[in-house]
């Protein structure tokens, strides 16, 4: 409460508060109209200026749930939107500040910010993706294969169950297929001109990923703790094996195929328009990763659900506006594999072995 008064004062140096009555309860007894839980508990605070006049303010915070709001970045996002969109809508209530409650429950106003920022600490090392570049050119080596292994061990290690948050693995269904990040934004994101990938065959591929969100009902339990954006440039090694990763994302939480088919589906990718680089190495690397990866963590599972998240990675990497260079020959053979991936009833690892050339 004192934190709400120090707001006050700060907002609206004359004025003090007079009382508080939270809001948002339905009274309506118990008929088919009668509305359940919102998003938050808003709090009408009342004040009284110097000259005795009453105005009222409200004060929103937002709760956790499986909603699209379980992440705190979600509802830090919700409460940004309302604040920047509020005013453009004729008759709204205006929106007069926006904040932080920091740990100490004192808050702070963030009103006159315009882009939020991240500081990181700094990792020395050189990107597994310059790795996967040498290794296209010029084959394997002991090294390459050790680095492999610490990959798949460290994902193994990574990928702990969290049976406490079952809903987290719907959310991560429904991001990887309905998310601005997911299928639906990188097929959004391609230009109806694309080689080898017409708007015809894009709309096809969506489709057959979307029903994959039907069909991955059931597997909750999967979920686990991930970092979602495991590709080889975020990962970065010192030496001959010390590991150091960059900007996982996601929340943390989903389906352990978004991290083996991110790292996984570059093995392809940077092979398709290099002949013999597959043959050279880059295959030995696909099928290793995923022999040390099921064998160790037993989870033969993950086979029966990784056709969309490999369909993901490889939207991804075979849209121009991530990777221009990427020849209408390579984005065609990469497309025809994930079809009939999509298709399948099970993963078979050996199926990369006819997309590269």
């Amino acid at each position: 409460m004192e934190a709400l008064r120090d707001l006050i004062r700060r907002r609206f140096p004359s004025s003090t508060i007079v009382a508080c009555e939270r809001l948002g309860d339905d009274e309506r007894p118990g008929d088919a109209t009668t509305k359940g839980s919102g998003y938050g508990i808003p709090i009408r605070v009342t004040l009284r200026d110097a000259d005795g006049r009453e105005d009222a303010v409200v004060m929103h915070t937002a709760r956790a749930d499986d909603f699209g709001h379980d992440r705190r970045a979600d509802r830090a996002a919700n409460m940004l939107l309302a604040f920047d969109t509020y005013a453009s809508i004729p008759r709204h209530v205006p929106a007069l500040d926006v904040g932080v409650i920091a740990q100490d429950g004192t808050m702070r106003s963030i009103a006159d910010a315009t882009e939020v920022y991240l500081l990181t600490g700094w990792q020395p090392g050189e990107l597994y993706a310059n790795d996967l570049r040498r290794i296209a050119a010029e084959g394997t080596s002991a090294r390459d294969l050790s680095r492999l292994d610490v990959l798949a061990d460290y994902m193994c290690q990574l990928h702990v169950r969290h049976q406490g948050r079952l809903a987290a693995y719907t959310r991560a269904v429904r991001d990887l297929v309905g998310s601005g990040e997911g299928i639906f934004g990188m097929i959004d994101g391609y230009d109806p001109d694309v080689p080898g990938a017409p708007p015809k065959r894009l709309r096809r591929i969506e489709e057959h990923a979307a029903a994959w969100r039907w069909r991955l009902r059931g597997r909750e339990p999967r979920v686990a703790r991930i970092h979602g954006d495991f590709h080889p440039f975020n990962i970065l090694f010192a030496g001959e094996s010390d590991l150091a990763l960059l900007d996982a994302s996601r929340g943390a939480l989903g389906e352990p195929a978004d991290d083996v088919t991110a790292l996984a589906i570059n093995f392809v990718f940077f092979a398709l328009d290099t002949p013999g680089a597959w043959r050279r190495g880059l295959s030995t690397l696909w099928h290793r990763l995923w022999s040390r990866y099921v064998n160790s963590t037993s989870d033969h599972e993950v086979l029966e659900v990784a056709a969309p998240w490999l369909a993901w990675r490889a939207l991804v990497v075979a849209n121009p506006r991530w990777y221009p260079k990427l020849s209408a020959g390579g984005r065609d053979r990469l497309l025809s594999w994930i079809e009939r991936t999509l298709d399948a009833p099970r993963f078979n690892p050996h199926s990369a072995d006819e997309v590269a050339p």
